[in-house]
C-alpha cells in the first residue's frame, strides 16, 4: 500500500513539473521576435564607437532591398551596366578599389562600424597582400573582379580582355572559394568585347560609379550632390597617395559627407 503511495506521489510530481515547464517555455513566435531583435541589437553600433571612427553619429540603418532586382542586361546574355541602383531609399553603395594599401586599422573600422562595402581587386595590385583582403571579407566585406592587370580594355583584342577577366575570376575563386558576380573595368573605359568577355566569364553585372572619394571631398559625375542609390568609388590608397592621410581617416571624411547630404550606406550586392 505504502509502496503504491509513493508512486502514485511520484505520478503527481512527475506532472506538476512538466506542467511547470510548460508555462515556463517560450512560444515560438515570442521566440522569433527575441532572435530578431538581437539580430538587431547585433547590428546596431554605439555612438561612443562611431565617434571613435571620426564620425558624429551612427550610420543610420539601411532599409530593406527589394526582393526583385531592378535591371535589365546591356543585351541578350550580357551583362548589366550599372553607375546607380534605381530606387527612392535615401542610400548610397561604397566600392573600393584595386587593392594597394593594406591597413589593418581599415579592417577594424569596416567590423566595428558594420561598414558594407564592395572589394573590387587587381591580383597585380594586390600582389602577396590577398590575406589582409580574406580579413576583409571575414568581417562583411565582398570580394568582386578588377582584372589581372589593370589594363585599357579596349586597347585589347576580345581573347585578351577575356584571359584579364576570366583569369582574375578564377584567382579570386581560388583565394576565397567563390567567383564574383560583379566586374569593374579599369578607368570605367570598356567596349562590346567588354561585355562579351564578362558574360563569358560568368559576371552579371559591370558596375561604374557615380561620385568618387577624393581628399577632402566627393566629386560627383553629375550635378553637385549625391542621388538615391548613387554607387561610390573610393581606392585602397595610403597616406603617400592622400597627402598624408590614412585610409581610415579619408574613409571617415567620405561617411561624414554621406551623412550630411541624408544618405546611408547599404550593400551593393543586396540589389544587384
Amino acid at each position: 500500500m505504502r509502496r503504491a503511495h509513493r508512486l502514485l506521489a511520484g505520478v503527481l510530481a512527475a506532472g506538476a513539473l512538466a506542467l511547470t515547464g510548460c508555462a515556463q517555455s517560450v512560444d515560438p513566435i515570442e521566440r522569433l521576435g527575441r532572435k530578431a531583435a538581437q539580430k538587431v541589437e547585433e547590428r546596431r553600433v554605439s555612438t561612443a564607437t562611431a565617434r571613435r571612427w571620426g564620425l558624429d553619429r551612427p550610420l543610420a540603418p539601411a532599409p530593406k532591398p527589394p526582393s526583385k532586382k531592378p535591371f535589365a542586361a546591356a543585351g541578350p546574355g550580357l551583362p548589366a551596366v550599372v553607375d546607380h541602383v534605381p530606387t527612392k531609399d535615401k542610400v548610397v553603395f561604397l566600392t573600393f578599389d584595386d587593392g594597394a594599401e593594406r591597413d589593418p586599422r581599415f579592417v577594424r573600422m569596416v567590423k566595428e562600424l558594420k561598414l558594407p562595402v564592395s572589394m573590387f581587386l587587381t591580383d597585380r595590385v594586390v600582389g602577396p597582400g590577398y590575406a589582409h583582403f580574406g580579413k576583409l571579407r571575414s568581417v562583411g566585406a565582398t570580394v568582386q573582379n578588377h582584372t589581372l592587370d589593370h589594363p585599357y580594355l579596349p586597347g585589347l583584342s576580345y581573347e585578351g580582355q577575356r584571359w584579364e577577366i576570366c583569369g582574375q575570376q578564377e584567382k579570386l575563386k581560388e583565394r576565397f572559394g567563390a567567383q564574383p558576380r560583379l566586374f569593374r573595368p579599369p578607368y570605367g573605359e570598356y567596349n562590346d568585347d567588354t561585355l562579351r568577355a564578362a558574360a563569358d566569364c560568368g559576371l552579371s553585372a559591370m558596375v561604374l560609379w557615380r561620385a568618387s572619394m577624393q581628399i577632402d571631398d566627393l566629386r560627383y559625375a553629375d550635378g553637385s550632390r549625391l542621388g538615391p542609390g548613387d554607387i561610390v568609388l573610393a581606392h585602397f590608397r595610403g597616406p603617400a597617395e592622400l597627402k598624408g592621410a590614412s585610409l581610415t581617416e579619408m574613409t571617415a571624411r567620405m561617411l561624414r559627407k554621406i551623412q550630411a547630404q541624408g544618405y546611408t550606406v547599404a550593400r551593393l550586392e543586396d540589389y544587384l
